[in-house]
């Protein structure tokens, strides 16, 4: 078994850890081909991450000239036995629909929200105002790199 097959993860651990992690770093191609990588916050949803933005963003621009964007998930940034992450590329999905949009919105009040914070009445009536202005990016993997570094118990 070579070095990669050690630190891959199993399908069930890439999706515990996107469940753990909060934050995927985007990257498209923007308009004069370079990268264009941000950070978002993220829900995942089976074997794909949804996010949701404004519809004039320049990663939606860039996504609607071309759905191909690379998203990172990582973690142990500051010590490298103990880096983990998940790298798709990936197909992208532009979704409009207003409840969708607001659907999602709820979805992430649940995963961002402090414990016992409850979806209210006003939270629910500003995501469907909003709903209009927003996209849900919906990111289907094409290829998957997953690696943790813990699992070499300290020896490289």
């Amino acid at each position: 078994m070579n070095r990669r097959e050690q630190i891959e993860m199993t399908q069930e651990e890439a999706e515990a850890f996107l469940l753990e992690r909060k934050v995927a770093v985007v990257t498209s191609f923007g308009p004069r081909g370079w990268p264009h990588s941000m950070p978002l916050w993220y829900v995942p949803n089976g074997d794909r991450i949804r996010s949701w933005t404004f519809a004039k963003s320049q990663k939606v621009k860039n996504l609607e000239r071309d759905p191909r964007a690379t998203v990172l998930v990582e973690d142990g940034y500051d010590n490298y036995s103990e880096l983990r992450g998940v790298m798709m590329e990936t197909e992208t999905l532009i979704h409009r629909d207003p409840n969708l949009v607001t659907a999602y919105a709820e979805s992430s009040v649940a995963r961002y929200t402090p414990e016992g914070v409850e979806l209210t009445t006003e939270m629910l009536e500003a995501f469907r105002s909003q709903a209009p202005k927003r996209v849900v990016l919906e990111f289907i993997p094409v290829r998957v790199l997953t690696w943790d570094h813990r699992k070499l118990g300290g020896t490289y």
